[in-house]
């Protein structure tokens, strides 16, 4: 008789649940998070568990390559698109275990994806250049305000970015306090640099003989760092059965409840991947100022909605549904099928 499992997992510890195929409860056991502890527990039903599902929280890495590296089925369950049982008076984290695994036995679970272990690391190591990104930004901003706010100057970034020459000491030496406070800045901002460019290069490597990422590079607004960023979020393009579902993924269609034409609410609009909807959105702010077509196309949306977000949303809709086709047919960039009819002809 195959069994089903569910493990809750926490920081330290998880919560074991297994059941039968007529959902009989079979073990209970809550664990600390000891790799060997929880094979030992497992292990006398290896033959006869059909399937394990562990939810998909901040640190389901080792748990799930520990699983698959020992030759179980394991299933990534998407807590985003799971429903409790709202008539239960007590709910605590066995019941969830047993929730996961009993959704499992009915084959109803919402599942994720388990990227590859072989290529998450490297994903992760772009997610890393990218907060990076953030934090350098935000030290520019600060080391900008600091000089508007006593010289009333206003520098740009580049010259804040800039490592061959020091171009915000000549405005603070007049003051020790300011001086020493924005070279701080200065030195974060110069160290920040030489490792989000040792980041950059280091993925860079790594991808540039792949033929999707070539192609990539021929969609407006993409340049090197956005082509890697839409590869590796993307994962395998075939796990996409339809475009509409890629976008969706990406985050750049609409989420909205209608009913009789009348919209009823709105559903989890952050569902999906925040990195790809980041890459596309600034995909589309680069190819409305570098694009013809994609400016033209921007342009068209903005008179009709009269809102620059939504004609920027459009644009980046345009190019996400773009990309869903050169990754899966591995082609270059065809501007008549983006903004033409053809792209009907081709999605259909």
């Amino acid at each position: 008789m195959p069994l089903y499992v569910g493990i809750d997992l926490h920081s330290k510890s998880n919560h074991l649940a297994m059941i039968d195929e007529e959902r009989k409860r079979i073990l209970k056991k809550k664990l600390a998070n000891d790799p060997e502890l929880i094979l030992k527990v497992l292990s006398p039903y290896q033959s006869q568990i059909a399937g394990i599902v562990v939810e998909s929280t901040y640190n389901w890495y080792w748990l799930v390559d520990l699983l698959q590296d020992h030759g179980y089925r394991v299933h990534l369950a998407n807590p985003a698109a799971m429903q409790k049982y709202t008539g239960q008076k007590h709910v605590d984290d066995t019941h969830d275990a047993f929730w996961l695994a009993e959704l499992l036995s009915l084959g109803i679970l919402p599942e994720g994806h388990i990227y590859p272990k072989e290529t998450r690391a490297l994903r992760d190591l772009l997610r890393k250049r990218q907060q990076l990104v953030r934090l350098r930004t935000s030290l520019i901003l600060s080391l900008q305000n600091m000089v508007t706010r006593n010289f009333g100057i206003q520098l740009p970034a580049a010259d804040l970015k800039s490592v061959t020459e020091d171009r915000v000491k000549p405005y603070l030496q007049g003051n020790e306090d300011l001086l020493l406070a924005g070279s701080a800045n200065k030195f974060c901002i110069d160290s920040l640099t030489s490792q989000i460019c040792r980041l950059e290069l280091a993925v860079q490597k790594k991808l540039k003989l792949q033929p999707p990422y070539r192609q990539l590079l021929t969609l407006p607004g993409v340049g090197r760092v956005l082509a890697m960023t839409i590869m590796l979020e993307t994962g395998p393009i075939s796990r996409f059965s339809k475009v509409g579902r890629y976008a969706s993924y990406c985050r750049k269609v609409t989420s909205r409840w209608t009913s009789n034409e009348k919209v009823k609410g709105h559903g989890n609009r952050k569902n999906g991947n925040r990195y790809l909807a980041w890459a596309f959105s600034e995909a589309a702010e680069h190819a409305r100022r570098t694009d013809t077509a994609s400016r033209e196309f921007y342009q068209r949306k903005l008179r009709r909605s009269k809102k620059a977000p939504v004609a920027h949303n459009a644009l980046a809709h345009k190019l996400a549904r773009a990309a869903y086709w050169i990754l899966r047919e591995n082609v270059p960039f065809q501007e008549a099928k983006m903004f033409g009819r053809a792209e009907a002809v081709l999605s259909s």
